[in-house]
């Protein structure tokens, strides 16, 4: 294992969860590698770097679309060439649109592609991308970040809640293909104060998705990201008994999904 901090990669680090974790990483001591898609989000991305420097942790900056093998590739490849290593990853760059699940003309094929291009298969070509890394580490770790909707079926389309229902699935089915170097988690999250629904829904729509969410769920709260991002750091660095987990984290929303 080569000497150094311990390396974090974040995919879609410069909002909401990934910054979260990117934040929870470096006060914890590791370098992390932020990772934004375009310049809509570059200059959110470039203050997620200043505050993970501001702990005095080594900060790679990196543009990243998941849903092409070739970025993965380059951006894994870049790490190691900074760092020397990849100790964790995690795969939080997600997309979704609100479209009601009855109506089913309103969801398209073009849709249901672009929707698991980035939340299944940009994971899984972003887990290919790192494995010989993290088999390397001594420690490897992935934690995927999914939703309570891949478990209950609920949630902002069928899309949605289909892709991360398989990027469930495709965490048990990784968490065994690569044992015992790699450990690979997922989290399902419910609604996140600060999540992907705060950058899809105009406010009044934020509003009431949050109000359904505090009447719904038994622990009448909604999550922030940083409860998150904190589950996250645990895993790969205080969890060497679990792997191929789905850890819902949603204030009890599941419990009352029947």
């Amino acid at each position: 294992m080569v000497a150094g901090p311990r390396v974090c990669l974040i995919t879609g680090s410069a909002t909401g969860i990934g910054a979260a974790c990117a934040r929870e990483f470096a006060a914890q001591g590791w370098a992390v590698v932020v990772c934004y898609l375009d310049d809509a989000t570059r200059h959110e991305a470039q203050a997620v770097q200043q505050d993970c420097e501001a702990k005095g942790t080594p900060v790679m900056l990196a543009q990243l679309n998941v849903t092409q093998n070739t970025d993965c590739q380059r951006v894994a490849q870049a790490t190691v060439d900074r760092f020397g290593r990849i100790d964790a990853l995690i795969n939080s760059a997600g997309t979704t649109r609100f479209i009601p699940h009855a109506d089913l003309d309103a969801l398209d094929s073009t849709e249901f592609h672009r929707t698991y291009d980035v939340n299944v298969v940009g994971a899984h070509q972003m887990i290919k991308a790192c494995a010989a890394a993290l088999k390397a580490s001594g420690a490897g770790a992935v934690v995927n970040i999914s939703s309570i909707v891949g478990v209950i079926g609920r949630g902002s389309s069928v899309a949605y809640a289909a892709s991360k229902g398989a990027l469930n699935t495709l965490t048990v089915a990784l968490a065994r293909a690569l044992a015992p170097q790699v450990r690979v988690n997922a989290i399902a999250p419910g609604f996140v104060l600060g999540g992907l629904p705060s950058r899809v829904l105009e406010a009044e729509q934020h509003e009431a998705v949050l109000a359904a969410q505090l009447v719904s769920a038994p622990l009448h709260r909604a999550s922030d990201a940083t409860e998150v991002a904190s589950l996250s750091w645990f895993l790969c660095a205080k969890a060497p008994a679990i792997t191929g987990e789905v850890v819902m984290m949603d204030n009890g929303l599941h419990l009352n999904a029947g």
